[in-house]
């Protein structure tokens, strides 16, 4: 019995020999390994990186305002209002009568240019009757000049004779002369007359303010009573054709993306719903203290919008199709972009080319294929080559296959 009870003790520590000294050949990693169970792979959502259309948007803000500003102001000076006949929010059509002016004094005007007019006509009837008869007399004149110039060849006629005969032919002459200069001295003060008639006709026109253009009625400072004239202030502001536009700011950084033509979707302070419209025009130059540039979005005429009013457009620079991934998808450093992309349960690490980003997503140019899975939710925690469990999210996957 104490034989054997010797043996088993032995057997023990030779076991134990063992052990220790198989314990001290492991190595760190084997030694981790063997006191802790295999680490379960981290679950990480993914979605699913798909081809589909994808479009550039950017993001402006501003103010309402009129396409073209017509300003109507009086053609005539002094005059007293008697009348407006629109007022703010009115269609008018070019030529339409806005406003019409006291009349008393031209009309007064009018009058006494008429009798004008009409005296000058008398006069040239009077001068003219004066005429023929300075005519006639120089005829006679004229005639009773060769009679005695024959007869003075004869000796019937003396020398004084004749020349009084010369005389009074020449003094005829001189009349009708005289009566043919009294003519465009009478004809001019009827040609006078008549312009000035045509002007006080002008001006009797002109008590009529009537819209330059057609549009509709911004504003109105026209009151009865007030004294008008040419450099007084406007007494109505017309928005031609009623065209509104957004007048908008963009930074230089984002400018060159928006050109003319490009379809803007525009929402209204306290507008329902947006109204979509045209990129314009993007103005030429650049503000150098605030960086930014002004674009203008042409919006269709429907008398709701009015200017004065804060919009938000949004402005489609650019659509194609593309692979697309969502934005939470991407981490950027300092110089690149990258996306976790699983496969066979392990992450690998691409850096990626971006393209277009709209609200669901971004394209991916290059680093990244469609039907790929991609962690939704980039973050650091991850490095290359970790294991991960994979689980698409419906939301995100459905996000980026749209």
């Amino acid at each position: 019995m104490l034989g054997l009870a010797v043996a088993v003790g032995a057997a023990f520590l030779l076991k134990d020999e063992f052990a220790r000294y198989a314990a001290e050949r492991q190595t760190p990693s084997q030694a981790a390994e063997s006191a802790a169970p295999a680490a379960k792979p981290i679950s990480v959502t993914v979605a699913i990186a798909a081809r589909r259309e994808i479009a550039q948007i950017e993001t402006v803000t501003g103010t309402l305002v009129a396409r073209d500003d017509v300003l109507v102001s009086p053609q005539i000076d002094g005059l007293r209002l008697d009348e407006y006949l629109v007022d703010v929010g009115d269609q008018v059509a070019q030529g339409q009568v806005l406003a019409r002016l006291d009349r008393d004094m031209l009309e007064t005007q009018a009058l006494q240019n008429a009798s004008a007019i009409a005296k000058a006509e008398a006069a040239i009837a009077q001068v003219e009757a004066a005429i023929a008869e300075a005519e006639a007399s120089q005829v006679e004149a004229i005639a009773a000049l060769k009679r005695a110039e024959q007869l003075r060849s004869s000796g019937n006629v003396t020398g004084e004779t004749l020349q009084a005969r010369q005389t009074a032919s020449e003094v005829a002459a001189a009349r009708v002369r005289a009566q043919r200069q009294n003519l465009k001295v009478a004809q001019a003060d009827k040609a006078l007359a008549e312009a000035q008639g045509r002007e006080i006709a002008l001006r009797l026109a002109r008590t009529e303010v009537r819209a330059p253009t057609a549009g509709v009625v911004a504003s109105r400072t026209a009151r009865v009573g007030q004294i008008v004239g040419m450099g007084g202030e406007p007494l109505f502001q017309i928005v031609r054709d009623g065209e509104i536009e957004l007048k908008a700011e963009a930074t230089e950084t984002r400018l060159h993306a928006i050109s003319a033509g490009q379809p803007a979707w525009v929402m209204a302070a306290g507008s329902p719903k947006p109204f979509e419209g045209r990129v314009r025009l993007v103005e030429p130059t650049v503000d150098a203290a605030t960086r930014l540039g002004v674009v203008r979005v042409a919006l269709p005429v429907d008398g709701v919008l009015r200017p004065g009013l804060f919009a938000r457009g949004r402005i489609e620079t650019a659509r194609r199709q593309g692979v697309t991934v969502p934005q939470s998808a991407v981490l950027y450093g300092a110089d690149s972009a990258i996306v976790q992309v699983v496969t066979d349960g392990a992450v690998s690490e691409r850096r990626v080319t971006l393209g277009l980003q709209d609200g669901d997503g971004v394209e991916i140019l290059e680093g990244v294929s469609a039907g790929e899975a991609v962690i939704a939710r980039a973050g650091g925690f991850l490095r290359d080559g970790d294991r991960v469990a994979p689980v698409e999210a419906q939301g995100v996957s459905a996000s980026a296959r749209n």
